[in-house]
């Protein structure tokens, strides 16, 4: 596992430093004007001189190679930079934001994989039956839902239409203060939103992979000795039935890096999806840096999270192949 685990970090190390390098060169390529973005209406009266001038101070009168290893460099020091469009440093725009973005990725990835095995098992038990037809219709409904669209769906009919729950932000309106029970409560439809947008491929995989693994022989000695039908479904079936599901974890990240993006945005949730919007539209070059090694890093961190769970859950894998 170890072994494995370091071939990984490895790898990771010259795909980061190619993906940072493509950051700045589609940056390079655009054009947008970072310096007017950072200089605002401010900009537009002021002297070719003055924007000269900021232009050096923001360091994008360098070549593209240069740019890019002087934060390179600086980055691998522990210095991100300054943000030019939030105008503070880049380590404290992510400090101040990563933490609320994992919480609604981490709650709703939760919930897809709950919610998509025990669906996933108990339509698999009955093929064809009519939990398996209705879970099913909607599954293939939902792979085509766009989240924001089953965002804006659940704010009119929870918050506008039931008036159960808050329609977005952290905290109430009127509170100045942050609490576990508003937070908790804010909480629950964006990652509900996120984890149903997410749950049809878990559930897909589970039902394919528990029917498959009910018809194996295995599965049927074990009926046939006289065990429960539950030990036989959730001790024999579901285990093999799981090892397909278990690959899925890694490939859903990009997804659900995507899906909380635009989650974010729909109910004003304090992640980094506003500091990425503004980033891009303002070619912020080090901020776009530091968030797409961030996205880049959570990508191989889930690939090598589900090469770990399928080889703990089946052993005939291994580590060192």
């Amino acid at each position: 596992m170890a072994r494995m685990a370091g071939r990984r970090a490895l790898f990771a190390v010259p795909v980061l430093g190619v993906v940072t390098f493509g950051v700045f060169a589609v940056a390079a390529a655009s054009p947008f004007d970072p310096v007017k973005a950072y200089a605002g209406t401010a900009g537009l009266t002021a002297s070719q001189e003055n924007l000269d001038q900021l232009r050096a101070n923001l360091g994008v009168d360098q070549p593209l190679v240069t740019r890019w290893w002087n934060w390179l460099t600086s980055a691998l020091q522990g210095d991100f930079g300054d943000s030019s469009v939030m105008r503070q440093p880049v380590a404290d725009v992510i400090g101040e934001r990563v933490g609320w973005s994992v919480l609604l990725a981490a709650t709703a990835f939760v919930v897809a994989i709950l919610l998509g095995t025990g669906l996933g098992v108990l339509a698999a038990r009955r093929p064809g039956g009519w939990l398996d037809r209705c879970v099913s219709s909607a599954a293939y409904t939902l792979e085509a839902a766009p989240a924001f669209w089953l965002g804006l769906l659940a704010i009119w009919f929870f918050a506008l239409k039931l008036d159960v729950l808050p329609a977005g932000g952290l905290t109430d309106a009127a509170s100045d203060t942050v609490t576990f029970g508003q937070v908790a409560s804010h909480l629950v439809l964006p990652a509900a939103v996120l984890g149903v947008s997410q749950l049809p491929w878990f559930f897909l995989y589970v039902r394919q992979g528990v029917a498959d693994a009910l018809d194996e022989d295995p599965v049927r000695g074990a009926r046939a000795r006289g065990l429960r039908e539950r030990t036989v479904l959730l001790g024999h079936a579901l285990r093999s039935g799981m090892l397909p599901m278990l690959t899925l974890i890694g490939s859903r990240v990009p997804e659900l890096i995507t899906g909380a993006l635009l989650v974010e945005t729909v109910f004003s949730w304090p992640g980094i999806a506003a500091a990425a919007v503004q980033a891009a539209t303002s070619v912020d070059f080090a901020l776009l840096a530091a968030l797409t090694v961030l996205a880049t890093a959570a990508v191989l961190l889930g690939n090598l999270l589900s090469d770990l769970l399928y080889g703990l859950a089946d052993p005939r894998v291994g580590f060192d192949g």
